[in-house]
This record gives C-alpha cells, structure tokens and sequence, in this order.
C-alpha cells in the first residue's frame, strides 16, 4: 500500500462528509487507504461514515465505543495504517485535486524528504470566503527556508497546517503521539516525526487544502478560554524539550521555548490580559537574549501593557 490517509472524528457531522469525500475521490496512479476513526460520538458522525464506506471501498471506517481524545484516536489510527507514505488529515478540513498525487510524487522523487507540506487556504466556514493562505500568512514565514528541518519546527512553531502534512512510515509511528499534551497535538506529533525521520522537511507552493475556521474548531475552543492558552502553551513547550531527543541543540531549544513564551504574552497583550502578559513577557528574555527588535522594546516597557499596545498598534 502506497499511502494511508489518517482522519480523526468526533461530533463532526456538520463537516465529516465534506472532508473524506475530498480525499476519497482524489485521482490516483496509486492504491491508497482512508481511515477515519469515529470516536464514540453524541451526533451522528458514525452514522455518516458508515454510509460513506458504503460508497467508497478504500474508506476504512473504525468506531469507538467510549471517547478516549484525539491523543488516543490518532494513535490507534497510525497502529491500524498499512501505507508507506502517512498523510493527516483533520476532519473538517479539505483536501483540493491533486493534494494526494503531488505530495506522492514528491516524496517518491526526493528520498532526503522525510515530510511535505503544501499551502492551504483558510476560508470562513460561514461564508466559504477565503481568509489568507496558512503556511505564507505565518508571523514568521520570512524566517523558514525552502527546505526546512526539526530545528525550524521548534524554533518557529507550526508554520505547516495540520491537515497538509505527508511524511514516510518509519518504526516509531505511534510514538509520535505525546499523550501528555493536552490541548495542542499537531506541533508534537510532526516535530515527533521529523525527528524521528531525520530529514528535510519540503514545501509544495500549490494550494492543495482548505483549512476551515468555525466556532467549535480547537482553536476557537481556545481562544475563548485563558486555561486553555495557557495549557496549549505548555504543550508547545514541553514539546520543544522533546526534541533534544533527536539530538537538536539545547541552545535552539531555549530559542524555541523563549519564542514561543513571548508569541504567547502577545496574545494575551492583545486581548487585554495584563497579568498573563506581564508574567509571560518577563519569562521571555531570562538571559537578555530576544526574538528581534520588536521583542526587545516590548520587554522594555513590559511594566506597562497599555503603553506596548499603543506601540505595536502604530
């Protein structure tokens, strides 16, 4: 088997049909599975993949009986993929034509790539309406070379969208998942993998997927919350320590865990949450050292937000 497509889902009944269709009538010259995973939904998610395998023989449908978390579902989806090639899909994005076949064909002529990414455009689930597109609208796009590593990944965060990811089987598959992250599992489980596979990290410039944004997405789930920014932030850097595992320098990774404390005060700054962003800022910097100019002067007049808003609002 060439390729597995890996989906997870739970209460998705909105979006699931829309989301395996794309990938199941992608167009080929090559065999490919589709597992999606239900896991023990109140809607009715199962019953819209059990009609959906009906109609698609490479739709391998799995049902939970008791919800275990995404953590727990992606896990027992990668110990179910019987391809060489593992592609990721969330279960109320997209796939575009072609997304299957390029990213195939890619890493079957590149053999130093471990793990490819394309571009995706964000669209406004309401209104259909493109928003930006992901991987070249990210803060720090300017900063990621066309061929990047696990050292990117930790310093810069996810500059690739969750659901555009193909990357090559290897031994570890299910260790990929860091079951103690409990908010953000897409940044650990392709920095788990890029380590672990060791190699060049690619990007295809076609938009081949759409990433939906509505109100009961993870993300939005966390932006309406501080518990869960703040959760999401430890995952992010808990999973940065991870990767000294794979021989990543510590030197790197307190750039990562400095850059991403401070990218994190930033989104409570702008949301008004003085005391988050008070305490996070003053975490950013412990040896003087800055993300760049804009950093520094934040952490200067980091005693008064009101004043920093004024600063990077002009």
């Amino acid at each position: 088997m060439k390729l597995s497509v890996l989906i997870p889902a739970f209460k998705l009944e909105k979006y699931i049909a829309a989301c395996v269709t794309s990938v199941c009538e992608q167009q080929t010259s090559f065999d490919f599975e589709v597992l999606v995973c239900d896991d023990a939904s109140p809607d009715g998610t199962a019953d819209i993949i059990r009609n959906l395998a009906r109609c698609y023989p490479q739709l391998i449908p799995i049902f939970k009986t008791e919800n275990r978390g995404l953590a727990a579902n992606m896990s027992t989806l990668l110990s179910r993929a019987k391809g060489d090639y593992i592609a990721y899909l969330d279960g109320d994005d997209i796939a575009l034509p072609g997304k299957l076949q390029k990213q195939v064909m890619h890493l079957d002529t590149n053999p130093d790539c471990g793990m490819v990414f394309h571009e995706s455009d964000v669209f406004d689930s309401d209104t259909n309406k493109s928003v930006k597109l992901y991987s070249q609208g990210h803060y720090n796009w300017a900063r990621i070379p066309a061929r990047s590593d696990i050292t990117h990944l930790v310093r810069f965060g996810t500059y690739m969208q969750a659901s555009s990811v193909m990357f090559r089987r290897h031994p570890n598959l299910c260790d990929a998942v860091v079951p103690e992250c409990e908010i953000i599992l897409d940044y650990p489980f392709y920095v788990m993998n890029a380590g672990f596979l060791n190699g060049k990290i690619d990007f295809i410039e076609d938009v081949l997927g759409r990433y939906r944004i509505h109100n009961e997405s993870f993300g939005a789930q966390t932006q309406k919350s501080v518990s869960r920014r703040l959760q999401s932030l430890n995952d992010i850097l808990l999973t940065c320590r991870k990767a000294g595992q794979f021989g990543v320098e510590q030197d790197v990774i307190e750039q990562g865990i400095e850059h991403h404390i401070y990218a994190a005060a930033l989104y409570f700054l702008f949301r008004n949450h003085d005391q988050q962003f008070t305490v996070l800022i003053e975490q950013s910097a412990p040896n003087g050292r800055f993300f760049d100019q804009q950093h520094k002067e934040v952490w200067l007049n980091r005693t008064q937000p009101a004043q920093v808003r004024e600063l990077l609002a002009s």
